[in-house]
């Protein structure tokens, strides 16, 4: 088993466990990404991750519950699948190959490319629901020193909104919210 298994356990279950008490009313709630709601925040994940998975190593993630139906679900069911291939005993010799995003192993791949996505989510769902926006401390501070290091790259690329002014002080979770074009 990979370190990255253990890591994708631990930030899949914050966004796992708020996912699961979003209340039935609360999922049309706007969220801090511009025209999302809370359900369209896990549909942006279901959408887009067992693609990229699929495109760059041959894996599909079939049977997803619709998220219109049920999200909860649907992120559940999409976590599941994610954690089996990371715990998988052949973990260490897969490899990820996608044309845009290049050849990694296919764990390193995935907290490369899909985790933070998750965390930053995490926020934006805890946001638009009313609970608890606290995310994981360490994750924290390894994303921002990355996403920092990128400059004025992160905002060109086209996935995120223009940074927002912080107040000097502020702790790494508001300015790695702040890089991502989200005032906590």
């Amino acid at each position: 088993m990979s370190d990255v298994a253990d890591h994708w356990r631990i930030i899949a279950h914050t966004f796992t466990e708020r996912a699961q008490a979003v209340p039935a009313d609360a999922w049309a709630n706007p969220s801090p990404c511009d025209g999302w709601t809370a359900r369209d925040i896990v549909g942006h994940l279901v959408e887009w991750v067992p693609p990229f998975l699929e495109s760059g190593s041959g894996i599909t993630i079939d049977g997803i519950p619709p998220v219109g139906t049920d999200p909860a679900a649907a992120w559940t069911h999409l976590n599941a699948k994610i954690q089996t291939i990371l715990d998988a005993d052949d973990i260490d010799e897969r490899i990820f190959d996608h044309p845009m995003a290049g050849r990694h192993p296919l764990d390193q791949a995935i907290d490369r490319f899909i985790l933070g996505d998750v965390l930053i989510h995490t926020w934006d769902l805890s946001r638009a629901t009313g609970q608890d926006e606290q995310l994981d401390g360490p994750t924290v501070d390894s994303m921002l020193d990355g996403l920092a290091a990128l400059g004025d790259v992160l905002q060109q690329s086209g996935q995120y909104s223009a940074r927002v002014a912080v107040p000097e002080g502020a702790d790494n979770q508001t300015r790695l919210l702040a890089l991502t074009g989200r005032s906590a």
